[in-house]
């Protein structure tokens, strides 16, 4: 049977690169760490890694229990912040992670929501993007995820559970009066992240065009200052111009174009009690938030 400590020892080394910053993460002896490794081959009867140089690198045997250690631990440690949650809301934990817009916008009212109502329970944020989200999410990093799609996202990977929040108008941005998106056809535009920018894309064909971006960003605070200093025109949702709004910038917006928020949890119902409690105080910040423009 593999030792779960081992396995928090591969995982260390796969994700730092060495075996000294491995063992200050762990806060283990170098020599303790390089023990674990040895033993582990040992149990698997595999190479797990290999050095190059003055550095080491996984086999494909190692990379493969590198990424298995990362899932294994995660949902060790989810079970753990689930037991402590069914013990009572009065202590545990709660982990999320969400994209820059929606923790601008949404988080600071639910987590202080949540902070008066469970003053013992533990809240943890990561700022991440939504296929990284998710991916911490699968492994159990993280109890819940805020994610954005749109209609022509690719679908979430299985065993994840959406749960609607709000939709997310989408505004064009110029710094003239009346612009729409096929009269901008020729200008230059300033994309964002990959999602965005593929809907983007998908706008602009929708006008039978293929826009000229000059510029790419996933700031959304960037992408306005670009446009307001009059480098380009570009598109940025609701949550994005409630968070910050530059000053010289026209927003209009652009009817049948949300994006669709959501609250990703991963594995069957029911949710742990601090992870329900986490839900609707985001589906209440979501709803106190929705007149806001």
């Amino acid at each position: 049977m593999l030792d779960v400590t081992r396995l928090r020892v591969l995982d260390a080394v796969a994700r730092l690169g060495s075996v000294t910053a491995a063992a200050q993460e762990l806060h283990y002896s170098q020599p303790t760490v390089s023990h674990h490794l040895a033993r582990l081959e040992a149990e698997t009867g595999a190479r797990l890694l290999q050095r190059v140089g003055r550095g080491l690198r996984l086999t494909p045997a190692g990379r493969l229990l590198a990424d298995r250690a990362a899932e294994i631990l995660g949902r060790i440690d989810a079970a753990d912040a689930e037991l402590s949650a069914h013990v009572g809301l009065t202590a545990g934990r709660v982990r999320l992670a969400a994209f820059s817009s929606a923790i601008g916008s949404l988080i600071p009212s639910a987590a202080a929501t949540l902070a008066a109502a469970y003053p013992g329970l533990e809240i943890s944020l990561v700022d991440t993007h939504p296929p990284e989200a998710l991916e911490l999410l699968r492994g159990g990093r993280i109890d819940v995820a805020i994610v954005f799609r749109y209609d022509e996202t690719e679908p979430e990977p299985d065993g994840v559970r959406l749960h609607h929040l709000l939709d997310d108008p989408l505004y064009l941005l110029s710094t003239e009066e009346g612009s729409s998106v096929a009269g901008l056809r020729d200008a230059t535009w300033i994309a964002g992240c990959p999602r965005c920018s593929s809907h983007l894309l998908a706008v602009c064909a929708d006008e039978g065009f293929e826009p000229r971006i000059g510029y790419t960003s996933d700031d959304m605070v960037v992408i306005q200052e670009l446009v307001a200093a009059g480098l380009g025109v570009g598109t940025i949702p609701g949550l994005a111009l409630r968070v910050h709004r530059a000053g010289g910038i026209i927003a209009r917006e652009l009817p049948g174009r949300p994006r669709h928020i959501y609250a990703a949890t991963y594995g069957e119902p029911p949710d742990p009690p601090a992870t329900t409690a986490l839900l609707t105080a985001l589906n209440e910040a979501a709803r106190a938030g929705s007149g806001r423009r």
